[in-house]
């Protein structure tokens, strides 16, 4: 990997067989693959002063290795994913664990065995646990729908009592709605386990951290020959699309371009801007060994925040009488400001709008919007990854 700070005054884009926007996961995938498998030469414009897009990890002042825009826990279903991240990084054996703090009290999520004894009493959780067992199998994960939606009032009571103390108001800070301006569909993915494997991801069998942290892993991904990374690059100084064609220097281009950065910013929102929400991340440095005893802690009724990130928790690494925690605030996103985009604000008018811009682009044979901003919806790093070795794949047999 060729990584320059900016643009130099003799970039020529025209030498490249492909342009990749971005060098977060869904970019950096697709770009070592044309490298390995085509031999492409492949430039990388990367907006921010860093590669590794949100995954970026880097140390504080205090030597703390800490995830700057937020807790990224690897875990997947894909071997494939997983055998491709591997070729860069050893995984840690790292198992995530989230509590929530209920007034006070820190009870496993997703819900379990030791939730329900916690929230209802030790005999009281035994029977509510054994009646879960009994309708839905042991170890399985139950949508809260489904238990609202029961005519058992047992049920219905553990319903109940996960929507209100688990998922409402922590629901109402992270996107920024009442009660009743919440849809229904999103409180019934809120799951109950029916086990005692205390994990966030009790059914991924690849899971874990980077031993390295992630910039490491993104520095092996890219380190080949054939890939140039410039930092601190707007594409759209470059990259254009007009009547159903890409240009570059407005002048026709005929490699491919890999674009994974949001795709109203493209055309420079002319039909409107597509609405998210952001995140406002207060880290702080403790002169003590740990702070709580998991990874993430989620303030599910109380505190303005949503939760509290512990990164030695989950990196494994350690530092005597000094840690870092992070407390995460929602809030809107506000376009040219100082947050960043996270969360789709999946509304039918928004849906609507993105596919306006998305058929701007539809059918431009080399134009590949790839990734969570210009598909406009939420991916989990594995689905990123997934997706874009599919992309690749497409691309390296249509060039092979």
């Amino acid at each position: 990997m060729s990584l320059h700070t900016q643009v130099s005054s003799d970039f020529d884009p025209f030498s490249y067989d492909a342009l990749v926007v971005g060098s977060g996961y869904a970019g950096s995938v697709v770009a070592r693959r044309l490298a390995d498998e085509l031999n492409y030469h492949v430039a990388i414009l990367e907006m921010r002063p860093h590669i590794a897009g949100n995954a970026y990890d880097e140390y504080d002042e205090a030597g703390v290795l800490i995830h700057v825009y937020g807790p990224h826990i690897y875990h997947t279903f894909n071997e494939r994913v997983d055998a491709f991240i591997r070729r860069f990084s050893d995984i840690s054996d790292y198992q995530h664990r989230v509590l929530a703090d209920v007034y006070g009290t820190l009870m496993p999520v997703p819900f379990n065995h030791a939730s329900l004894k916690l929230a209802f009493g030790e005999d009281r959780g035994e029977e509510l646990f054994q009646k879960l067992v009994d309708t839905f199998g042991r170890d399985q994960k139950v949508p809260n729908l489904k238990l609202r939606e029961s005519e058992d009032k047992d049920l219905q009571e553990v319903a109940d009592y996960v929507y209100k103390n688990v998922f409402l108001y922590y629901t109402q800070k992270q996107w920024g709605k009442k009660p009743d301006e919440i849809d229904p569909a999103i409180t019934g993915r809120v799951p109950i386990f029916t086990g005692d494997d205390d994990r966030y991801f009790p059914q991924a069998p690849f899971q874990g951290m980077p031993t390295n942290g992630y910039t490491a892993l993104f520095e092996a991904m890219l380190d080949h020959p054939a890939i140039d990374v410039f930092l601190n690059t707007d594409a759209r100084r470059y990259i254009s699309v007009k009547d159903g064609e890409v240009l570059v220097e407005n002048k026709p281009y005929s490699g491919e371009v890999i674009y994974t950065g949001p795709l109203d910013e493209l055309f420079d929102c002319d039909l409107g801007p597509l609405p998210y929400r952001s995140l406002d991340m207060k880290f702080e440095t403790l002169s003590m060994t740990q702070f709580q005893p998991v990874g993430t802690v989620n303030y599910t009724t109380t505190e303005d925040f949503t939760r509290i990130t512990e990164f030695k928790n989950m990196t494994g690494q350690v530092l005597d009488d000094v840690t870092t925690i992070m407390r995460e605030y929602p809030l809107e996103y506000t376009r040219g400001g100082a947050t960043d985009p996270y969360y789709p604000i999946l509304e039918p008018e928004n849906i609507d709008l993105y596919n306006q811009y998305k058929a701007r682009v539809e059918g431009i044979s080399n134009f590949h919007p790839a990734g969570r901003l210009p598909e406009y919806r939420y991916y989990d790093m594995d689905a990123v990854v997934a997706s874009a070795l599919e992309l690749s794949d497409s691309l390296i047999a249509a060039h092979s």
